[in-house]
């Protein structure tokens, strides 16, 4: 059996009084694209957030590779968090640095690479992404659509193992929404990297992903594939996708 690349393990997530995640037990498997959704409000960004590192469980484990994060040495910590981007769901692009600089940002912030380097690696994801005419532009002066384009080439531009998609198409309309989902599909192909994507795009989302998991009340309710949960029994996934309470 395959083991997956991130595993969670009973993880249990509290800020305060309030109970975000009770218990939550998902694999990711590498290569896969995994959407997860949900309610607002049930903790899925908290999930991305351990992954990344942001936040830490109260208990339960994190497993990269079967071996818990907590006990791995902090070099091969390192190692797996340079293998890992986010893509913020409002971009968290800088509008006073300009197209190219906040797609070098990542590169440029750890000081590890040569201007060179950081060039060469800028431009070559600006022309992947059919962006290489308005390097010089700033963000506020894009549509949101080529906003997000920017924030994906950033997010691709340290050649990550693992991309984080935080409900991606947030504030677009249906067909570029599409373009979004279509841009993601096309470049996890091209570049071969794991994607977990946070999303309220339904059924829309179920073209795009290889595997679907729901969180409800702090708990994964449903994992499968995007076939298993169009033909699922279960009356909480069926309402929620129906839209229903």
């Amino acid at each position: 059996m395959t083991l997956p690349l991130i595993q969670f393990v009973d993880i249990k997530k509290s800020f305060g009084s309030n109970h975000v995640l009770k218990g939550v037990n998902l694999s990711i498997y590498q290569g896969d694209i995994l959407a997860v959704i949900g309610k607002s409000g049930t903790g899925k960004s908290v999930l991305l957030k351990h992954i990344i590192g942001l936040v830490s469980q109260d208990s339960g484990e994190l497993l990269i590779r079967g071996i818990p994060l907590h006990s791995m040495p902090r070099k091969e910590k390192l190692l797996f968090k340079n293998e890992l981007s986010y893509m913020f769901q409002e971009n968290a692009l800088f509008d006073f640095l300009t197209v190219f600089d906040n797609i070098a940002l990542p590169l440029a912030e750890n000081c590890l690479y040569p201007k060179s380097i950081i060039e060469e690696r800028v431009n070559t994801r600006m022309q992947q992404l059919g962006l290489g005419p308005i390097g010089g532009k700033f963000p506020f002066q894009l549509s949101g659509g080529m906003r997000k384009r920017v924030a994906l080439a950033r997010a691709l531009v340290t050649d990550p193992k693992v991309v984080l998609f935080d409900e991606p198409t947030t504030g677009l309309d249906p067909i570029r929404k599409k373009k979004v989902h279509t841009m993601i599909e096309e470049y996890q192909r091209q570049f071969g990297f794991t994607a977990v994507i946070v999303s309220h795009d339904i059924p829309e989302i179920f073209d795009l992903a290889q595997h679907v998991a729901m969180l409800d009340e702090g708990k994964i309710v449903f994992q499968g594939t995007k076939e298993d949960i169009l033909h699922t029994h279960t009356n909480i996934v069926n309402a929620f996708i129906r839209g229903e309470e």
